[in-house]
């Protein structure tokens, strides 16, 4: 069984019995029929489903955002926004979808040469619980629209939150076998992978379950994309607007309870305004306190279980026993953890070196520009970086020297349905996202034409 549980309450909400092995065959073999006939489905009719997923969204964008605080804490304002963004990426996607996939002409002595995207048929998603539904959605739309039949495996914690996605697009209209939902636990994914009706896998998580899908794809010759985790440098420059960048700093790092692969979480302040940054920051981290995520009044909520709350109290502890400072919060409750400062933090130090997965903040300060952009490169994740300063040219003149997948000037890093997504390093590799989204899970078929 498969158990949803209160991260706030700390009780079971239910209990979901587990695909059985037949079960799960008939899923795939269910996924590789109707792709067939999906990839045949004319495009226009695949656009306008997205279109009627968008408006179920809306619809029930309160039961929605109430599963997510029930089964991961999300505090229900932000659980409402997740459920807007998604509905925003499906009709964005229905808008350009046939722009994305338009065919390619290229003109090679005379020859009719075209690239054409065919899909490539069924794809595999192993998503997190951080973002239920905005991880699910953005796999799921752009390979659905691409012609693909997509099978979902979802963080056990948020089985509900599967079980919703599943209705939505039942009701919305997307035909049997289009889209599934797998409840199996993740150690049945390797074998999954290999069967004959998966194409390709994408997931979404920790750097060992990365690891584990793409072991297991390259076995199997599937192709994959890993989105995996971060440790997002947040650098502020001497010249930087100060009041604009805590603001956006507290948004980046203490939204969804800290629990983000983008949010910022290795704040780099130049020397000169250190102080003045951190004291406008601790006031306002300061009225950051948890809650009730049901109640419209908590900004944060619980960690989505007491094992992670538990891992960032052992990750803080153990940075201050190598040198860090603590400024601000510190203390934990079951699962629930105050918003935290700590100062003195330094390569070698697990605030630095490691994914700090909860509303830990960690002052790191340096001389300089150059010092902050090699401080920002000591990292094994390349997710992105935040850097404030009024000087945009001397960022654009050392671009390459962060090695990211995305350098955000004056804001925070953030994902949007327009935009390729994703990172490098450890942090994984392929794009979600924008026109490289859709392209993730096709066959580029070049067709050459001779007269």
């Amino acid at each position: 069984m498969l158990q949803s549980k209160d991260p706030y309450r700390n009780e079971l909400i239910r209990e979901y019995p587990e695909d059985s092995s037949t079960q799960v065959q008939e899923k795939l073999s269910a996924a590789s029929s109707a792709q067939k006939r999906w990839m045949s489905t004319p495009l226009t009719e695949r656009a306008a489903l997205a279109r009627a997923i968008a408006a179920t969204l809306d619809s029930r964008k309160e039961s929605l955002a109430t599963m997510m605080a029930r089964e991961m804490g999300k505090p229900i304002t932000q659980g409402r926004a997740e459920v807007e963004k998604c509905a925003w990426l499906c009709r964005h996607y229905a808008e350009s979808a046939a722009e994305y996939l338009e065919p390619e002409r290229i003109a090679i002595d005379g020859q009719d040469t075209s690239v054409y995207n065919q899909p490539l048929g069924t794809v595999l998603g192993i998503m997190p619980w951080n973002y239920p539904f905005w991880q699910v959605f953005r796999f799921i739309i752009p390979t659905m629209l691409a012609g693909n039949t997509t099978l979902l495996k979802h963080a056990s914690n948020v089985t509900g939150c599967a079980m919703l996605i599943k209705d939505i697009c039942a009701d919305a209209g997307v035909p049997e076998g289009v889209f599934q939902v797998l409840v199996v636990p993740g150690k049945q994914m390797n074998t999954i992978l290999g069967h004959d009706a998966i194409s390709a896998v994408t997931l979404t998580g920790s750097e060992p379950a990365g690891s584990a899908a793409a072991e297991a794809a390259g076995r199997h010759i599937r192709p994959s994309l890993l989105e995996l985790g971060g440790s997002n440098a947040f650098i502020v420059c001497a010249d930087a607007d100060v009041d604009r960048a805590v603001e956006a700093f507290v948004q980046g790092r203490y939204q969804n309870t800290g629990q983000s692969c983008i949010a910022a979480k290795r704040l780099i302040l130049e020397d000169r305004i250190a102080d003045h940054f951190t004291h406008e920051l601790l006031k306002q981290v300061g009225e950051m306190t948890y809650g009730d995520p049901l109640e419209e009044s908590s900004k944060m909520g619980p960690l989505a279980r007491i094992d992670l709350a538990e891992e960032l109290e052992s990750q803080m502890e153990r940075s201050i026993a190598k040198g860090a400072r603590l400024l601000h919060g510190g203390q934990r409750d079951g699962a629930c953890f105050e918003a935290t400062v700590i100062e003195n933090v330094a390569p070698g130090q697990p605030a630095f070196d490691d994914e700090t997965f909860g509303p830990l903040a960690a002052i790191t300060r340096c001389g300089g520009f150059d010092e902050a952009v090699e401080l920002c490169g000591q990292s094994r994740f390349g997710l992105g970086v935040s850097i404030f300063t009024t000087d945009h040219e001397r960022v654009m003149q050392r671009l390459g020297a962060f090695n990211e997948g995305a350098v955000f000037v004056n804001d925070f890093v953030k994902s949007d349905p327009r935009v390729p997504f994703g990172g490098v390093k450890a942090s994984g590799y392929g794009r979600e996202l924008g026109r490289d989204g859709i392209l993730s899970f096709v066959n580029r078929q070049t067709v050459v034409v001779r007269g």
